[in-house]
């Protein structure tokens, strides 16, 4: 299938979603310099044992996986179909690298602040409900969205919890947004 788009008058999904994760991140790396504590690790004693690079890698790489097959079997259910072709036609057409970025930007942006910034602060269950409540949609059709969205929290606040750092949750959570935009995008962002 070709990248080429139809030239479509709207406004640019990418460069508002870069603005506002950027803004995102900024808050809550802010937020953690302000409070003296580390933006990236769970504490200070996470922080000296440092980063398993090869095995939070994977850990978050396989976590990813499993969240991108289980959400591609809901779809095959008839309220997951309605859920993906509302989510297709909002995000409408992107190309590969726009998904990779949104993907990229969103994962990093939304872990910094749901797990390295407010997971530390109010626990791992009220960052959960936090990221899933952070998803509503104004649409009672997306609502199924933000209940898969506080279970993607939890699992993602656990892969923080269990390594104690957020390279796993950034990479698990950049991988299932990369996999699921574009399919989004191409299934359905022309509708």
């Amino acid at each position: 299938m070709s990248d080429s788009l139809p030239a479509t008058p709207r406004p640019s999904l990418v460069r508002w979603a870069t603005l506002f994760y950027g803004g995102l991140a900024a808050a809550a790396l802010g937020w953690n310099a302000w409070a003296g504590t580390p933006w990236a690790f769970v504490d200070a004693a996470a922080r000296a044992e440092g980063v398993r690079w090869l095995g939070d890698a994977s850990l978050g790489l396989g976590v990813g996986a499993l969240v991108v097959v289980v959400s591609r079997g809901i779809t095959r259910t008839e309220w997951g179909e309605r859920v993906s072709r509302e989510l297709g036609r909002a995000i409408g057409p992107l190309r590969a690298g726009e998904s990779l970025w949104l993907a990229a930007v969103s994962g990093f942006a939304e872990e910094a602040f749901f797990r390295g910034a407010l997971q530390p602060r109010v626990g791992w269950l009220a960052a959960s409900v936090l990221f899933g409540l952070a998803h509503l949609a104004p649409s009672r059709a997306l609502l199924p969205w933000t209940g898969f969205a506080i279970a993607a929290g939890g699992i993602l606040g656990g892969l923080y919890a269990a390594t104690g750092n957020l390279l796993a949750p950034v990479l698990a959570h950049a991988f299932v947004n990369a996999l699921n935009l574009r399919w989004l995008s191409r299934r359905y962002g022309n509708s």
